[in-house]
């Protein structure tokens, strides 16, 4: 059966105006995003059907161009599409930083750096450099790769926070194996981190370490 067919109650973007999105299932709102299905399988079937090649929602947002599209009823205009969608969902996240103090919103903070960091498959390592009120100002990658002692320059993050007129900074980065456990690796290069700033009277206010769940925060943990 189309969904033009289904009671109007029951039809994704008919629901998501009465209710708002947070009433619908990932398959709806992949759905309304699909807008069509396929023959014989309507936009809700196929959102189902994608939902479960990819294991989940995120999955789906995190396959690669060539897994996206080989994938029936998607397409390279499909993850253009969803591309400037996340996209915009970031740029949404940054501006809602540079308008707000840090330290009161961490919930916001752990969202952008999720938004940013979690589901890559290499490591990354990056800072949010904030102004004197802890509003954002820029992020800034750093280092990508296997994290050690020498994959992070202290004299290049220190220069880095002298660029953006830095008065503080948060560092983050991301397991790719989906465990958020900093290592003491991390704790050395972190000290090192915000042994060398403070010379210049930058401060740390925090590192989160990104993978699945609620991003683990060092100071939280009194290691800040």
């Amino acid at each position: 059966m189309s969904i033009r067919d289904w009671p109007a109650g029951d039809r994704p973007r008919e629901k998501l105006l009465a209710r708002g999105a947070g009433a619908l299932t990932d398959a709806e709102l992949l759905a309304i995003f699909l807008r069509t299905g396929l023959p014989g399988r309507s936009a809700v079937d196929l959102a189902r059907d994608l939902l479960q090649r990819f294991g989940n929602l995120r999955g789906l947002l995190a396959a690669t161009q060539s897994e996206f599209c080989a994938a029936p009823g998607l397409g390279s205009a499909k993850y253009a599409q969803l591309q400037a969608v996340l996209e915009m969902a970031r740029r949404h996240l940054d501006e809602d930083l540079r308008e707000r103090d840090s330290l009161n919103d961490p919930l916001a903070v752990r969202r952008y750096l999720q938004s940013r960091l979690r589901g890559l498959d290499h490591e990354v390592f990056a800072a949010l450099f904030l102004d004197a009120q802890h509003r954002l100002i820029a992020y800034e990658p750093l280092s990508q790769g296997t994290l050690d002692g020498a994959s992070v320059y202290p004299r290049e993050v220190v220069k880095a926070a002298l660029r953006h007129g830095a008065a503080a900074l948060i560092f983050a980065h991301n397991h790719p194996s989906g465990v958020p456990e900093p290592s003491s690796a991390d704790r050395v290069l972190t000290d090192r981190l915000r042994d060398a700033l403070r010379l210049i009277d930058v401060r740390v206010l925090d590192h989160f370490v990104i993978g699945e769940g609620r991003p683990v925060s060092f100071a939280e943990r009194g290691w800040l």
